[in-house]
């Protein structure tokens, strides 16, 4: 078991991230988006949703739906296509979710939960994982979340994985349910206490690395979300913290930005795709550094006339390498505007 991950996130983690994060680190567990059984069956584009880069494993299809059968196809769906493990969401506090009745409003359907899990593992023998909130509405003491884990885990699920705050499905934003409920980990701790025997992974509010590693000595696993979007590169030493892997401390932001250019060269002449998708994930990589703001402007200003995302990349990349150097150089600290 991996004992850490990126966090499924909409409109975040997607091939092109996933990519990304793997030129930062090999051994970090990477979600992808949360997809729909509805969208996999019936759109017929299962392959352009499910599709994914194979240096992007270990790899984990997030899937939000409450049909045990359609559930089922779609588990089987992600092993056939070499998937690491298949989550079901238990978490999302979205209006447009809870029209569907999966996310966070699962959590008021245990047994529902535990039907879906069972017929996801009478299919597969990769793992199948629950994403769920620590409580939803009035259903939100510890022993309320205990319930519903010790149900789900009747039916097998392989590890839970909790967002230490509760989910308000009415009055709160998606945005709002990530920041005002109170972040609640003596709560996690304590299932992985009382509930030994079963894989915990604690979710919310994990800003560093430091931080993980402070988790890791209550519970299994740690899963970070938008920190790691806005500042991939606070994975460079992810692999020495999991261990067996050299470390990649002295992984330089400009070496990922580098790797990423083959590969957006190639999306964008023979995937056809638009170079903003690719580029919008770089934003966060200089973060902090000299030339940063050149680069993301660069970036954010050619990016939706690109025609080719590789060319746009190293244009970018010369950019930010020119800023930085003005400032390194110059010691009395006296330059140009434009150079940022």
């Amino acid at each position: 078991m991996v004992p850490l991950s990126v966090a499924p996130m909409m409109d975040r983690t997607d091939r092109h991230f996933r990519y990304l994060m793997r030129q930062v680190t090999s051994r970090t567990l990477l979600y992808t988006e949360m997809v729909t059984t509805q969208a996999i069956l019936r759109s017929g584009r299962s392959e352009q949703l499910l599709g994914y880069h194979p240096v992007e494993r270990p790899l984990s299809l997030q899937l939000g739906g409450d049909d045990p059968e359609a559930l089922r196809v779609c588990a089987q769906m992600a092993e056939d296509m070499g998937y690491d493990e298949v989550n079901l969401n238990c978490g999302c506090p979205s209006d447009r979710v809870q029209k569907g009745r999966f996310g966070a409003v699962l959590m008021k359907f245990p047994d529902q939960v535990a039907r879906c899990v069972t017929a996801m593992k009478s299919e597969v023998s990769i793992p199948v994982t629950v994403k769920h909130r620590i409580g939803v509405d009035d259903l939100d003491t510890y022993d309320d979340m205990r319930r519903f884990v010790d149900v789900v885990s009747g039916a097998g699920a392989d590890r839970f994985t909790v967002h230490a705050r509760k989910a308000w499905l009415k009055g709160l934003s998606p945005k709002e349910n990530r920041t005002i409920p109170p972040l609640r980990y003596a709560d996690v701790y304590r299932l992985k206490t009382e509930r030994p025997n079963l894989v915990i992974e604690l979710n919310g509010g994990v800003e560093t690395m430091s931080d993980a590693v402070e988790h890791l000595q209550y519970i299994d696993a740690v899963m970070i979300g938008r920190a790691a979007y806005n500042d991939p590169m606070m994975f460079a030493a992810a692999d020495r913290l999991l261990g067996g892997g050299e470390a990649s401390i002295r992984l330089q932001p400009e070496d990922v930005v580098r790797a990423m250019i083959p590969y957006a060269e190639e999306m964008t002449k023979d995937h056809h795709t638009r170079p903003l998708t690719i580029v919008r994930h770089l934003m966060g990589l200089v973060s902090g550094q000299p030339g940063a703001r050149t680069f993301r402007r660069v970036l954010s200003e050619e990016g939706p006339q690109a025609e080719n995302a590789g060319t746009l990349i190293k244009k970018a990349l010369d950019a930010f390498e020119l800023a930085r150097d003005v400032v390194l150089d110059n010691p009395t600290g006296i330059y140009s505007k434009h150079h940022f």
